[in-house]
């Protein structure tokens, strides 16, 4: 591909014009963001039903001219009216106009192909030089109508883009949201012989984090802060630590992926044959074919899928890296269940940034449940919302016939009396200090429970050792009942 020449210093982008002062896209915002230097002003375009090409971010005019009705709905005369002043919609033609004669550059972006043609109809006729950014597609249309259009290539992944992307688009730039980066990838663009964007940076330490990498350009809504990291001595970007969010589009993905797998886990962990079964750290702590298996699975998935995020897994292990996404799994969770053919079991697999919690599914294969949890969007049971009940009059409630959660060592009184499991749906954990006798579970009659044969546990000689539950490895539930 041709390699662009480079420049030593970092490009300062101004987001939809001087934002930070100026109503977004509005000409104001351009003119004072070309005033205050800035090398490129980013800007969004749509166009309206009469087919004129505005410069617009949302879909719909309601957010910020305050109209409920979508810019491809109305024909410019009804939308270059809202506003007042020069703060209005403006046509694009009047943003290229304010670049004549300027240094700075229009960088053109897009959240969608349709506006490709027309805008770059408007460009070739003003005759105004430009970058372009935004939606693959259009970035396609774009170099299909124009051989040396300056394209900044969309990417959401944590690596480099393909060779064969890279190729067809021949981009000047890899544009990705910040969190994406990081030295390997930034590296490995450089060497395909790209630059590398990324937005939008509007605090300080992530500038001077980005600056670090090597970013080519960086696009901000806070530009005057922007232009003041960028003029700091290269060594005060060398201790910046690294953010620790997820990209918009990951997350999405993430959640998508961590679906997916437990719909899969659902299926496979409930018909597998359970094969030979192994011990690791001592007689009871089991494992089987099933558990590798699943490991596998989940972890080609998401090196497929998710490049750049690593697995810590209960059965090959792995490393956190720090700043990078670390799923963290438990294929069968309760393997010492599952071999004893007892139904307590799960698929547990959560994604966090530096130990921050971002995606978590666990699925019971038995019941068909699978439980969903993204940061800051609540909690979902099979597709169903889940919100905390407030209950009017709290209190303790009756412990008869449920199961009681303690730790080892609360009641030592209790122990080895009583045969210990583990299960997903706990009934109580208040503990209880008398009334409580031992739970006569010394019976060999055979029972079915959803599909799942098994024998009910002899208290002080459970098959395979302490069964195990998906809620947490450090709770046992004993088996008592109130008198």
């Amino acid at each position: 591909m041709r390699r662009f020449a480079s420049t030593e210093k970092t490009h300062a982008t101004a987001h939809r014009g001087d934002s930070s002062k100026y109503l977004e896209n509005t000409l104001p915002a351009i003119a004072s963001a070309i005033h205050a230097g800035a090398d490129l002003v980013e800007v969004d375009v749509r166009v309206t039903k009469d087919g004129q090409v505005i410069l617009l971010h949302d879909a719909s005019l309601l957010r910020i001219w305050g109209l409920d009705c979508n810019a491809a709905d109305a024909d410019y005369d009804r939308i270059g009216r809202l506003g007042t002043g020069e703060e209005r919609i403006p046509l694009l033609s009047e943003a290229l106009d304010l670049f004549r004669g300027s240094p700075a550059k229009l960088l053109i972006d897009m959240d969608e192909p349709g506006p490709a043609e027309a805008a770059a109809a408007v460009v070739r006729q003003s005759g105004v030089a430009v970058s372009w950014c935004g939606n693959l597609d259009g970035m396609r249309t774009i170099r299909a109508l124009d051989q040396d259009a300056r394209i900044w290539l969309p990417w959401n992944k944590r690596v480099a883009p393909p060779e064969d992307l890279l190729a067809e688009l021949n981009p000047e730039f890899v544009n990705s949201e910040y969190v994406l980066l990081n030295k390997e990838m930034v590296d490995n663009i450089h060497s395909a012989g790209a630059k590398v964007s990324c937005w939008t940076v509007d605090d300080a330490e992530s500038m001077r984090w980005a600056l670090g990498l090597g970013a080519d350009s960086i696009t901000s809504n806070k530009l005057d802060l922007l232009q003041r990291v960028i003029a700091e001595d290269p060594e005060a970007w060398a201790s910046a630590q690294a953010p620790t969010a997820l990209a918009g589009e990951e997350i999405l993905e993430a959640r998508k992926v961590a679906l997916e797998l437990a719909e899969w886990a659902v299926e496979y962990m409930h018909d597998a044959d359970r094969g030979q079964v192994s011990t690791k750290a001592h007689p009871a702590d089991l494992v089987t074919e099933v558990d590798v298996a699943v490991e596998r699975y989940v972890r080609e998935v998401i090196a497929a899928r998710l490049p750049g995020h690593t697995v810590v897994g209960e059965e090959m292990g792995g490393l956190a890296v720090p700043g990078a996404p670390c799923w963290y799994l438990d294929p069968v969770d309760g393997t010492t269940n599952y071999v004893n053919h007892i139904p307590w079991t799960a698929f547990s697999l959560a994604l966090a940034v530096d130990h921050k919690p971002a995606v978590a599914v666990v699925a019971d294969p038995w019941r068909g449940e699978i439980f969903e949890a993204v940061a800051g969007a609540g909690a979902r049971l099979n597709g169903r919302s889940l919100s905390l009940s407030q209950a009017k009059n709290p209190g303790p409630a009756s412990l008869a016939g449920t199961v009681v959660a303690t730790e080892p060592g609360w009641t030592p009184a209790m122990a080895g009396n009583a045969g210990t499991a583990r299960c997903p749906r706990q009934a109580a954990q208040h503990h209880a200090d008398h009334g409580i006798s031992n739970h006569d579970c010394r019976r060999n009659r055979r029972r079915t429970w959803r599909g799942c044969d098994h024998r009910q546990l002899q208290p002080d000689r459970p098959p395979g050792g302490h069964a195990h539950s998906p809620r947490s490895r450090r709770r046992r539930f004993e088996f008592r009942r109130r008198n």
